[in-house]
């Protein structure tokens, strides 16, 4: 069971480089492009979180709650989708 999970790990690793490998700009850049997007859903993450408990405290059961959490998760990753594409190769 063990080794199976190291073994899964090890072709998710493999395959993961390979593929980044092939795309433009190479491995260098898209590991690049990765870090930036985990820095930003990070971001994101917390923004999310500190709202979310700041509508949850101030209206508890509240279906307009509700509605403006969606509306807030909708936003955020409609800016992550903007914010989050690829730079432009330079050369």
């Amino acid at each position: 069971m063990v080794r199976a999970f190291f073994l899964g790990l090890f072709l998710f690793l493999a395959v993961a480089v390979s593929v980044l490998s092939l795309r433009p700009g190479g491995l260098r850049n898209q590991l690049r492009n990765v870090v930036r997007r985990l820095k930003l859903a990070l971001a994101l993450f917390g923004i999310y979180l500190v709202v979310s408990t700041v509508v949850r405290l101030a209206f508890p059961s509240s279906t307009w709650a509700d509605v403006a959490m969606a509306l807030v998760g909708a936003g955020l990753g409609l800016s992550f989708l903007v914010l989050g594409q690829d730079r432009q190769l330079s050369g």
